[in-house]
């Protein structure tokens, strides 16, 4: 199993796929509000922050995607596969951010649908993870919706943005709970 870095994922609302340099631009300007970075462990309207935060998945270190509104056609965040193990069947789902004025739509789920379909039902995963800042509420409660495992905290386990040092929640969801996942979210 490898990552196709062509890959597109889509339904009849969004569109997944993956990042090219010519979304640079667009990317900028969506990640230009410094709140929106509280809790990512970059502050992408930084540029030095953006260029590191970009170049593995230009490198193709992990699988960055765009997420576009098929109803306008525009870029209004970003999504990626990283972190894949062969051998344990495994692959974390990050680095997922929305536009401010996007979020809170349903975008969020609609990405993680596509994308969880594509690690248990082609990848034939046996676990993906997720994992975020402790301290962010918003992102916990919408892995919690998707009845994503909390499983445990990593103290001191991230260095973010202005020193601060993160604790990390892990979250998974197994091949054996992927149907009831479906079930109950009606995917």
């Amino acid at each position: 199993m490898e990552l196709d870095f062509n890959l597109i994922l889509e339904d009849d609302q969004v569109l997944l796929r993956p990042l090219e340099e010519n979304d640079i631009s667009r990317l900028m300007e969506l990640a230009s509000f410094p709140e929106l970075w509280k809790y990512f462990t970059y502050d992408l309207s930084n540029p030095e922050d953006f260029n590191d935060w970009i170049f593995p998945a230009l490198t193709k270190q992990r699988l960055q995607f765009v997420l576009i509104d098929k109803a306008i056609n525009t870029i209004i965040g970003s999504s990626a596969f990283g972190n894949l193990s062969k051998r344990d069947q495994r692959i974390e789902i990050g680095w997922t951010w929305i536009s401010l004025e996007y979020q809170g739509l349903g975008y969020n789920q609609r990405m993680k649908k596509l994308m969880l379909s594509y690690c248990f039902e082609k990848l034939d995963m046996e676990r993906v993870e997720f994992k975020t800042d402790v301290l962010n509420i918003p992102a916990r409660k919408a892995l919690k919706n998707i009845n994503a495992i909390e499983e445990g905290v990593l103290r001191s386990h991230t260095l973010m943005t202005k020193g601060r040092r993160r604790d990390t929640i892990f979250y998974s969801i197994l091949k054996n709970e992927w149907p009831f996942v479906k079930r109950e979210n009606d995917w």
